[in-house]
């Protein structure tokens, strides 16, 4: 980044650098410029395809010649609430979804493959979790994080259950239908990677790919579970983007699987991270009986 930043100054004439969030931004008299090292060479033509579909809602990639580095255009942003912004930038994601959308033949074997990949996940949290609470039984005077993991349990459990008994449905349902929906999914959402100005710019496109587009809600739920409630984003998307039954039911199978929780470490750091793991179950439960019970 420091050769690449020296090689520019004589085009650009900086005369100030900003660096932010593993970013440079420059500012000159010709305006000022996001400097990205470059991943890869795949967003030139990622945003040449969106454009194709008429989907220009990112920041401008300015021409350059050298190999390590991306420049953007720099998109001031409006400050606004997290949740205003959660809500704008879930609607140029549903147009993203829209805009790039296509049916794709599929085997039957794809869809055992995903069956049974969540499977395993499944058992494996099944033993993970038993092996666990026989540990924790036998102990006369547990520890907080114990306790607090011990008395919740119940919920991990349910959570599996819940998960166990959708995807075999989901299966059932699913591997007879050969045509499935893909788009082009930016996955890597966060509202980081949302700027709004006299519009939105999603940013930071280096994992983008085509990929059925529950991908991405369920990244952007992972990510902000904890910061955002998620009933008002995602009735927003599935307003603009109506999932069918089968990707919705394949969306909450994934978000109910639990988190793997460790018991290694400070006490009170443990006990935190067991609270936020058993957060995302109650808060992962209540998100999908919102939706499954308004479905009924």
């Amino acid at each position: 980044m420091n050769n690449a930043l020296e090689a520019l100054k004589s085009e650009y004439k900086p005369y100030r650098y900003t660096k932010k969030k593993g970013v440079t931004i420059i500012e000159s008299t010709s305006g000022s410029y996001v400097i990205k090292e470059k991943e890869n060479d795949k967003i030139k033509e990622a945003f040449n395809y969106l454009k194709s579909r008429n989907f220009d809602y990112f920041p401008n990639l300015k021409k350059n010649n050298r190999n390590d580095v991306n420049i953007f255009e720099y998109i001031d942003e409006v400050k606004m609430p997290k949740e205003q912004k959660a809500l704008d930038m879930i609607e140029v994601v549903a147009l993203l979804h829209n805009k790039t959308t296509y049916y794709k033949e599929i085997t039957e074997d794809k869809y055992k493959e995903i069956y049974e990949n969540l499977k395993n996940n499944l058992e494996y949290a099944t033993n993970y979790y038993d092996n666990l609470y026989n540990i924790l039984i036998e102990e006369i005077m547990p520890s907080p994080s114990h306790y607090l993991l011990l008395r919740n349990i119940y919920k991990i459990y349910a959570a599996i259950m819940y998960a166990t008994d959708e995807l075999d449905d989901w299966y059932d349902k699913a591997k007879n239908d050969l045509k499935n929906r893909v788009a082009f999914i930016h996955n890597n959402l966060e509202t980081d990677h949302f700027i709004k100005n006299t519009k939105g710019y999603l940013i930071s496109w280096e994992k983008a790919k085509i990929d059925t587009p529950i991908l991405d809600l369920i990244t952007f739920y992972q990510k902000e579970y904890m910061n955002l409630e998620f009933e008002p984003i995602f009735n927003k998307y599935f307003t603009h983007y109506p999932l069918t039954d089968q990707e919705k039911q394949l969306l909450f199978i994934v978000l109910s699987i639990p988190p793997t929780i460790k018991l290694e470490g400070e006490e009170l750091k443990v006990t935190k991270k067991i609270r936020q793991d058993l957060d995302y179950i109650f808060k992962t439960e209540k998100l999908i009986i919102h939706f499954t019970s308004a479905d009924k």
